[in-house]
């Protein structure tokens, strides 16, 4: 009894290992790469990761946004928005796909990041060196934007994790009552 009893135990934990490194919001699910630390809640966030350093430099961080069916502006507004805080930055390179079904927008931009502290608060100011990775996903509920931001070398190594994330992205099942 108590070997079933420690069986059903590591059975549990490993559902919830698994659980945890998922991600849902508006109709669509995600698999978060298996180095990237889920961080507190943030306003106005649906996830924040951490995105562990490459060597002699800074980790960076992936913000996960949702703000309901018909907000937060549209794809071009927001890959324009995002182009525009980096100065000093080579053309964005963007591109479109289609992943299980759900139309993807992605954008990959560096230069000198004009950091923003985020609504009501004073700017983090120029980080130069930095490069963006972003996906916008048409999701049955609106808009989902993942948006990767860190030191180029931070950001250049996690590409691969990144890639994996936007080629996990599925719609979500149905809820069931």
């Amino acid at each position: 009894m108590r070997r079933a009893g420690a069986e059903t135990f590591l059975f549990l934990a490993a559902a919830a290992a698994a659980l945890a490194a998922d991600g849902a919001a508006a109709g669509v699910r995600w698999a978060v790469p298996a180095s990237w630390k889920p961080q507190a809640a943030r306003a106005m966030r649906v996830a924040t990761y951490e995105i562990p350093a490459a060597p002699g430099s800074e980790p960076g961080e992936c913000g996960v946004f949702h703000f309901g069916q018909g907000q937060g502006g549209s794809v071009e507004e927001n890959l324009f928005r995002w182009t525009q805080q980096f100065e000093a930055a080579a053309p964005a390179k963007k591109g479109e796909k289609t992943v299980h079904g759900l139309r993807v927008h992605t954008i990959d931009v560096s230069g000198t990041y004009l950091a923003s502290g985020g609504p009501m608060t004073h700017s983090q100011g120029k980080k130069p060196g930095y490069r963006l990775l972003g996906a916008i996903v048409e999701a049955p509920s609106g808009l989902v934007f993942f948006k990767c931001t860190g030191p180029e070398a931070t950001i250049g190594k996690s590409q691969p994790d990144f890639e994996s994330l936007v080629a996990s992205l599925a719609k979500a099942p149905a809820a069931r009552l």
